[in-house]
């Protein structure tokens, strides 16, 4: 029986051991038969396979995935996959990694993995599921409380509770306070090959000093970040989620140090870079907790606005390579010299060609020139400076002070400047550099002077060549940084003693002890190897600037600059090549441009001669104003007209007024005589000239009044019209002076260079009369004026054939408003064209109005009294008039209105009679029809029946009715009831003139 059992359990192992090994060596055979993909695997327990590109019917179906397929494997809940978690099919027919088995297991909790003051060991490495066991140990002066180890079950629990490290009072040694830091030992700024051996130093100093952190001892844990962000973020992650707690980071490289300070805000933790310069890490609302030893970039700022400032110049441009480092010191340096009253007339930027932003610093006349670039790129815009003789006396170029000494003789196949034309493109140039290394021998806080750091860092460095090794130059700001968080957490010893806490209490949740590391450092202040140390308010480092100038093909130093106490030390051997600091531009003397005199006296004599024969023509017209040959011409509306082409003359002596004679104060008064002057009389003039043609085209050019009809003329409606005109331009006027009032302005003409070689340049100005909005309103005048002129042209050619005695003058209007007309619209648009070119636009303007007014005043008022001097009619008339008395055009005009009324009266009388002797001619046709049917109806009696009687055929029964014409008479002759009328008519039926008396022949044919 035992033996049964004993086979029995034999067999079932075999078989178990069978299914396990032979079996998946049978599928790998299988699957290596299988040409072009593998077969379908099952995933593991607790959990499922992702097959990518393929539906849920597509996998219950297929049973070979193709060569290169790969499937993911998932996990249920909040299991995780240990092991491969993805397979991929190879060309063999078989899946990668098989001899990997991949399970889904429970994690435990993290929070085991990590001990404050401690250390924990995870084993295995990876995280933490069923089977991890965590070792615990506390650091120097922490005793462990709890069990030193523990493990992750099949539940994805631990077996014990996670053990703490409590301070151990009764310690006496020194406790540590760890610094995690990243040195570039390599990539694009291998800088921690300096770095690191200089912090190392200054961490040996600092723990044997007795009155620095007594009770405490720093110790560096560095990573190399290969000046890479990528890297740099997992060996952040590293830093902090590994004991143990690290109390400060210093990261060095700016592209490290911005990811680092960025992050670290999320843990409380003060970040010390100790070689980053971007100005971007100054932003103290991105970067809260980021304090440098390096300065930033912008460093070179004060000290430029502050040589701006001692040469007086206010005047600059800049030219800069498009990156974010110079783009962002440029943004410091435009908000620098804003402050301090500096403008940046021109900013150039180029990415690899400067040569249309050099040509554009030529063109704008750049003469104090900043430049932001690397040192490759400096060759090509001083090789493009040389090109467009952008240097010399005239010129000043500030350049960083990091370039090789003798950068601009390298020779550079990008450029086809020799290295004679550089040296002399380069000449005068300064430039500005921050000092790394304190130029004076003092002992700081290490108790080392800079040239002592020196010998000892050659000794530590086992003498390699300071060149070849990267971060040399930035070796004392990693040495000061270190000193500087030495110092400052020795400051935050006693505070925090004071609240009941200590240094070694710190961790990632405890803000207090943040605050305080973040005061003592704001606050800090010692004499380090290089220089004094102290941070501004975003947490860079002040330092000093050495300010260097190219003398002869060297440099030379010429003084530094202390931007922490602003005290500029200066040596006084600078040299320029005028002899002095050049201008900051080119020296413009305005000069304005005034009208000629002697065309301004010409214009204005014929101006005046006008006004004296406008006053002449306006006595004669008033003189002889009952004369009836003037009173036939309207005279009041002539006086208008003389008055308005004075008033326009009047407006020559203010076109012709400008800065030469009035201050700039009064000028807009100026222009205000101009416009009204100009605008009265013209409206005055053509509007009395316009009316009286107007007028004469309304009642002499209809159809129904062609004929000898006269209508009675009522002066007031034409003074009316006069004004409404004149309304409108005042009321506009007034608009627009309340509006948009009229003020002086100031056109700017090309700068001239005058004779010599002098650096100064003449600006041509000169003054208009504008508004803001000029050519609107310019455009609403000419356009109403415009209508009016070409209104007025057609009317005068209406009337042109028009003869008339009660505007005996209006040809004499055609002709005037036809000049006026041509010469306004021909001098309006050509005057707008000539603005620019004073003599010729008031040339033009103002012989214009002289020429339109002699016109008028000759075309009108000469005629009249050539007339009236050659004929004599001024004197009959005015005897006449001292005979009878004014009353006899009243008399005349009663008169004529009483025949019209009496022309009226037998007009309809007429009309009535027509009408009668119309009904009458209609009865006349009726009787001739019926007499003639009566005559036919006879005839046919006579064949059939005797002759009538007598009496039928007396004619006199045929006699029409006493008061009828007679049947043989003629048809048109009218009844005798009608013979005290019938003289009247003519056989046509109109009135005959020899039959009407003559008193009232008149009357019926006005």
């Amino acid at each position: 029986m035992n033996y049964l059992k004993s086979l029995c359990r034999g067999m079932a192992q075999y078989l178990l051991l069978f299914i396990f090994t032979v079996l998946p060596t049978i599928t790998v055979a299988t699957h290596n038969t299988t040409s072009g993909g593998c077969a379908i695997i099952r995933p593991p327990r607790d959990g499922g396979i992702r097959y990518r590109g393929l539906t849920q019917e597509q996998i219950r179906s297929v049973q070979i995935l193709p060569v290169d397929y790969e499937i993911e494997y998932i996990c249920r809940g909040n299991r995780v996959i240990v092991g491969p978690k993805v397979r991929k099919c190879l060309p063999n027919g078989t899946w990668t990694d098989l001899t990997l088995r991949s399970r889904c297991l429970l994690m435990c909790p993290r929070v085991w993995t990590s001990l404050e003051n401690g250390q924990v060991t995870v084993l295995p490495p990876g995280p933490p599921v069923e089977g991890t066991v965590l070792q615990y140990n506390c650091l120097t002066g922490f005793r462990l409380v709890g069990r030193n180890s523990t493990l992750c079950t099949k539940l994805g629990k631990w077996d014990s509770p996670k053990p703490v490290c409590h301070y151990d009072r009764h310690y006496s040694g020194k406790k540590k306070l760890y610094i995690g830091a990243l040195f570039p030992m390599s990539g694009g700024w291998p800088g921690g090959q300096a770095c690191l051996p200089s912090a190392q130093m200054a961490l040996d100093l600092v723990n044997k000093r007795t009155d620095i952190l007594p009770d405490y001892e720093l110790e560096l844990i560095y990573y190399d970040s290969m000046c890479d962000p990528g890297e740099a973020t997992k060996l952040l992650y590293d830093l902090l989620y590994t004991e143990p707690i690290k109390i400060v980071l210093m990261p060095g490289c700016s592209s490290v140090s911005t990811l680092v300070a960025e992050a670290a805000r999320m843990w409380n933790l003060i970040v010390l870079s100790y070689g980053s310069s971007s100005p971007a890490l100054s932003n103290r609302q991105r970067f809260p907790t980021f304090f440098r030893t390096h300065p930033s970039a912008t460093l070179h700022n004060p000290t430029r606005v502050q040589l701006f400032q001692k040469w007086k110049w206010t005047k600059i441009a800049t030219i800069q390579q498009t990156t974010e480092v110079f783009t962002s010191t440029l943004d410091d340096l435009e908000q620098r010299v804003k402050e301090a009253g500096i403008e940046i007339s021109v900013r150039q930027s180029f990415l690899t060609d400067p040569a249309v932003a050099v040509k554009n610093l030529k063109r704008q006349d750049a003469r104090i020139i900043v430049g932001l670039f690397y040192e490759t790129e400096a060759r090509k815009v001083f090789c493009e400076v040389f090109k467009e003789k952008l240097y010399g006396k005239k010129y000043v170029w500030f350049l960083i002070g990091w370039y090789a000494d003798n950068w601009f003789k390298i020779k550079d196949p990008s450029i086809n400047c020799t290295v004679e034309n550089m040296t002399e493109a380069v000449e005068g140039h300064v430039t500005t550099e921050i000092v790394m290394l304190n130029p004076e021998t003092v002992r700081g806080a290490s108790n080392l002077t800079s040239q002592e750091f020196l010998e000892q860092l050659m000794s530590r460095l086992g003498g390699k060549n300071p060149e070849e090794t990267g971060g040399f130059q930035e070796a004392p700001l990693a040495y000061d940084a270190v000193w500087a968080l030495a110092l400052a957490l020795n400051k935050t010893v006693e505070p925090l003693k004071a609240k009941g806490r200590r240094l070694e209490d710190f961790n990632y949740n405890n803000h207090d002890i943040t605050a305080e590391i973040y005061r003592a450092l704001n606050t800090s202040s010692f004499e380090g190897v290089s220089g004094h140390v102290v941070f501004d308010a975003q947490g860079s480092r002040m330092a000093w600037t050495l300010i260097e100038q190219l003398q002869g093909g060297s440099y030379k130093k010429i003084g530094y600059y202390d931007s922490t106490k602003g005290n500029l030390s200066w040596f006084g051997n600078d040299k320029w090549i005028g002899g002095a600091p050049p201008a900051d531009q080119t020296v413009v003397i305005e000069e304005f441009r005034f009208l000629s005199q002697k065309l301004f006296v010409s214009v204005s004599v014929f101006a005046g001669l006008g006004i004296l024969l406008g006053i002449v023509c306006l006595t004669f017209n008033i003189y002889n104003s009952n004369v009836r040959y003037i009173q036939n011409s309207q005279p009041y509306l002539n006086n208008m007209t003389a008055v308005g082409c004075m008033l326009s003359l009047a407006a020559v002596f203010p076109l012709g007024i400008d800065g030469l004679h009035v201050h700039r104060v009064r000028f807009p008064v100026v222009c205000q005589f101009r416009l009204w002057l100009l605008g009265l009389g013209f409206s005055l003039a053509y509007g009395s000239m316009f009316t009286k043609i107007w007028w004469v085209h309304t009642v002499f050019t209809k159809k129904d009044e062609k004929k000898d009809k006269r209508k009675h003329l009522e002066p007031w409606k034409l003074y009316a019209t006069v004004g409404v005109l004149l309304g409108i331009d005042i009321l506009s006027l007034m608009i627009w002076q309340i509006v948009d009032p009229l003020h002086i302005t100031v056109e700017k003409f090309t700068r001239e260079a005058p004779k010599g070689d002098l650096d100064v340049l003449i600006q041509p100005l000169l003054e208009h009369c504008s508004s803001e909005k000029m050519n609107t309103w310019l455009g609403v005048v000419y356009g109403y004026k415009g209508l009016l002129l070409l209104l007025g042209i057609f009317l005068a050619y209406e009337t042109k054939s028009v003869s008339t005695e009660k505007i005996n003058d209006h040809r004499a209007v055609g002709m005037a408003i036809y000049n006026v007309a041509v010469l306004c619209m021909i001098t309006a648009p050509v005057t707008m064209i000539l603005s620019s070119q004073q003599d010729a636009s008031f040339a033009f303007a103002s012989l214009a109005i002289v020429f339109s007014v002699y016109i008028t005043l000759v075309v009108l008022f000469i005629p009249k009294m050539r007339r009236l001097i050659t004929r004599g009619e001024w004197q009959s008339e005015q005897q006449e008039t001292m005979k009878t008395g004014s009353s006899t055009n009243n008399n005349d005009e009663e008169k004529s209105r009483q025949l019209e009324r009496e022309n009226k009266e037998l007009q309809k009388i007429i009309q009535e009679k027509e009408e009668r002797v119309s009904e009458l001619r209609n009865q006349l046709t009726e009787r001739q029809a019926l007499r003639s049917r009566r005559r036919l109806s006879g005839q046919n009696q006579n064949h059939s029946t005797p002759a009538p009687p007598a009496s039928q055929n007396d004619p006199k029964s045929l006699l029409p009715p006493p008061g009828y014409p007679l049947p043989s008479s003629d048809n048109h002759s009218l009844p005798p009831s009608f013979s005290n009328s019938s003289n009247l008519y003519q056989p046509d039926g109109k009135i005959g003139r020899n039959n009407c008396h003559t008193s009232r022949l008149q009357l019926l044919y006005k």
